[in-house]
Order: C-alpha cells, then structure tokens, then sequence
C-alpha cells in the first residue's frame, strides 16, 4: 500500500471532507495537524510548491492537492488506483 499523507487543520470543512472520502475508501493514512503558522504547515508548502490552504494530501511523497483535487480524482476513476497501488 501507498503512504498517504493528509495536512489537516482543526475546523476545516474541507479537510473533513477530504479525510471522509480517504475513510470511506478504506486505506491508513497519516493525519498531520498544520494550522496556520505552524512548522507542519509550512513543511507542507514546501512539500507542495508553495500551496498554501490545507488539506494538503500526499501520496507516497507525490502532492495530490486539496480536497477538491482528491474529489476530481474519485470522480474520474483514477482514485483508486493510487490508493491501492503496490508500494
């Protein structure tokens, strides 16, 4: 299986959002706490290439995007795949 990375914050809809659907499909993955301002977010925009919002999702190290993104791949099929792709 994949490592799978989601940068969250408290409160945020679309992180929720996002952490339901990767609940959903049924795969570990690692939620990371990064409020504004802290060390785990701005590891995320380096991560990322300077995307500022979360979430900010990672699969084994590749940045997905946001939740609209993750969402977008769901909707195309292309979801499962990484999710379930041999490590």
């Amino acid at each position: 299986m994949p490592k799978i990375e989601i940068y969250t914050q408290a409160f945020c809809p679309y992180c929720a959002r996002a952490v339901r659907l990767l609940t959903q499909k049924g795969v570990a993955f690692e939620e990371i706490d990064a409020p504004a301002g802290s060390a785990a977010r701005a590891e995320a925009m380096r991560r990322s290439g300077g995307q500022r919002t979360v979430p900010q999702i990672f699969i084994d190290g590749q940045a997905i995007g946001g939740c609209d993104d993750l969402h977008a791949l769901e909707a195309a099929g292309k979801l499962d795949r990484l999710l379930h792709k041999a490590a």
